[in-house]
């Protein structure tokens, strides 16, 4: 299981730079400030979780069990956060318009919520 959690977050971690890069020197002439802005929340919050699998990753204080619903959380929730965030805001390159996955990206803000709140729990009423 930590190789898994090792991988998915050096692989955000990697697309993390890669799509910030992109944002940053690709996608001025064809994105909004305000389109910039939300990508670059993606990216953020990408990379955010990319450091904390990693983190994560090394940690004893939870079972193996519990560890993967930290993980799944974490995955589907960074998913379904930057991955809608960054369809959405890139309907103006893509000519595609994402609008019907509006209501997944808090989805997956509540998702990555339950995963940091699950390890806070278990890590505070571990013995």
């Amino acid at each position: 299981m930590n190789k898994k959690i090792v991988l998915t977050g050096l692989a955000f971690g990697i697309l993390a730079i890669i799509l910030g890069a992109f944002g940053a020197h690709g996608l001025k002439q064809f994105l909004s400030i305000e389109q910039l802005s939300s990508f670059e929340v993606g990216v953020k919050y990408l990379l955010f979780h990319a450091l904390f699998l990693l983190f994560f990753s090394h940690t004893n204080f939870v079972a193996e069990n519990e560890k993967k619903v930290v993980f799944y959380l974490t995955l589907f929730g960074t998913l379904f956060f930057s991955g809608s965030i960054f369809l959405l805001t890139t309907k103006n390159l893509t000519g595609v318009d994402f609008k019907f996955l509006g209501p997944v990206t808090p989805i997956g803000g509540l998702l990555l919520i339950m995963a940091w709140f699950w390890l806070f729990i278990k890590i505070l009423t571990k013995k």
